[in-house]
């Protein structure tokens, strides 16, 4: 049995095959054209299966069934895209469109995020466990929350916006119009604007630091500028990625408090810190979190699926 699963992007959709083990075993992508109507972003979504499955010399009667992660609100009931703010879908019944145009069984949709979680509950970090969280540290702050298996995104569809709970009153700005979210200190967007200010303030006092070269080297800030010059000692980078950890600890531990889990895990390109990521972070949360050494604490990892948990969170929305 095979599944196809599309992560749909506003750059790049993207297609593959994925089989019983969970592993992709044929896969494509072609560019999105945000700025093009949904039907024709649907066409391309669609001419993707058909030809994954060419070029895997899988007939279209083996696919079990279609799952796609889209960005945006997606009404798992309906099988409708409600609303993406970077693409065009209002409202659009994304899963009958689908399968008039190939003939898998079963075609489902959820948000990105949740479908990256629901991908690391069945085939990554939490598999094997019913309630999980998964974090995805990029761009923006996303979540996704797995409850009595089952993916929870409340009674519209538009919940589990995990970047956008407030952790510093009249805080930073954010994207979404409020001011002092999560996502404002804790996203690799956050990271680059805390290492950027931080460059400004030893030029102003006269500090030396490493990570003057590595961006001069570069040619811009990163979120890996700060690790990097952490880890070759800088004292400036040091304070940054404190800082930073500060604000990320802060974030889980409340995710931790309301919901428990069995599982957190954490993805996205700040994720790839790994191990050395963890061994500073993991005390910062459990040093916040209620109930600490009285009852069993959350398992706090890295995500396992990496740059494939939109493929496979998709193609398991099949699996229940």
């Amino acid at each position: 049995m095979y599944r196809i699963g599309i992560d749909l992007g506003g750059t790049n959709i993207a297609a593959g095959i994925v089989n019983e083990a969970y592993e992709i075993i044929c896969q494509e992508s072609v560019p999105t054209g945000a700025d093009r109507s949904s039907e024709a972003i649907a066409d391309d979504m669609a001419a993707l299966c058909r030809s994954v499955c060419v070029k895997a010399g899988i007939p279209e009667t083996e696919i079990a069934s279609v799952g796609i992660a889209s960005p945006g609100i997606a009404n798992h009931d309906d099988g409708v895209i409600e609303y993406s703010c970077n693409l065009p879908f209002r409202k659009f019944p994304i899963c009958a469109y689908i399968r008039e145009r190939f003939p898998a069984p079963y075609v489902f949709v959820e948000n990105d995020a949740n479908a990256a979680a629901w991908g690391e509950a069945v085939a990554g970090a939490a598999r094997g466990t019913h309630n999980s969280v998964m974090i995805t540290l990029g761009t923006g702050v996303g979540g996704g929350i797995i409850i009595d298996d089952k993916v929870y995104s409340g009674f519209n569809y538009a919940g589990a916006e995990l970047g956008h709970i407030v952790i510093v009153t009249d805080g930073e700005p954010c994207g979404c119009g409020r001011h002092g979210c999560w996502e404002a200190y804790s996203s690799a967007t956050a990271l680059i604007r805390m290492t950027a200010r931080a460059l400004d303030a030893a030029r102003a006092d006269g500090r030396q630091t490493l990570m003057e070269d590595m961006v001069a080297k570069a040619g811009k800030v990163s979120g890996r500028t700060a690790f990097d010059a952490m880890r070759a000692g800088d004292a400036v980078a040091t304070e940054v990625v404190n800082t930073y950890l500060h604000y990320l600890a802060q974030g889980l531990s409340n995710i931790i408090n309301i919901f428990q889990p069995e599982v957190l895990s954490i993805g996205g390109g700040i994720s790839n810190e790994g191990d050395s990521l963890l061994e500073t972070l993991v005390p910062l949360i459990r040093a916040e979190v209620y109930g600490h050494g009285v009852v069993p604490d959350t398992r706090i990892c890295i995500a396992e699926l990496k740059n494939n948990a939109g493929i496979i969170g998709g193609a398991v929305l099949g699996v229940r």
